[in-house]
């Protein structure tokens, strides 16, 4: 297929699918090797990031989505509803660091580490879904293990797990007292 052609049909797969595509997947569509589409999407990249376009290729991890650049994000709203806004309180995003430095990881071990029940904070985190089910361990009870979304990657700005900063052994010890403090103002009421 033309250089050309096929930086057609992938921009037309990836705006249709609304969401991200495996790089080997359009690869295959487009009937070139893993090597020489990513050269393509990568030429697709730039001719978004060096022209007026409104948008952009972000990569994750193997696979690409087409997204609307951020600069556009106040004329979009002035045309669609505003989206959802999440509200991550600080148990939420205790669980979710969590979940994000242990994964895969049961409820029973984020509990383990927090020192009090998380369900409420795990259901919202899957509202959001900024994590999701991946599958179950096989243990008595087979429960179920949880870790991050590309959603999470989206929000927190980053594109792969990677590049989550370190956590710092003081970190973990601020966990340990605020959910210490957490159970006591539980016991207290």
């Amino acid at each position: 297929m033309e250089r050309e052609k096929a930086k057609a049909v992938m921009e037309a797969v990836l705006f249709a699918m609304g969401e991200s595509v495996e790089i080997s997947r359009l690869a295959d569509v487009i009937e070139e090797d893993l090597r020489t589409t990513k050269k393509i999407l990568a030429e697709m990249a730039e001719d978004y990031e060096n022209s007026s376009r409104g948008i952009s290729l972000v990569y994750f991890e193997d696979a690409v989505q087409l997204c609307t650049k951020a600069d556009m994000y106040e004329y979009l709203i002035k045309i669609a509803k505003a989206p959802r806004k999440m509200v991550l309180t600080d148990t939420v995003i205790e669980t979710l660091s969590i979940i994000a430095y242990k994964q895969p990881v049961t409820r029973v071990e984020i509990e383990k580490v927090r020192g009090v029940s998380c369900e409420h904070a795990i259901n919202k985190l899957l509202d959001y879904e900024l994590i999701t089910e991946l599958g179950r361990m096989d243990a008595p009870g087979r429960p179920i293990l949880f870790g991050t979304t590309e959603q999470f990657l989206r929000c927190f700005g980053v594109k792969s797990l990677e590049e989550l900063p370190e956590m710092s052994t003081v970190q973990l010890e601020e966990f340990k007292q605020q959910a210490e403090a957490e159970v006591q103002l539980q016991l207290d009421i």
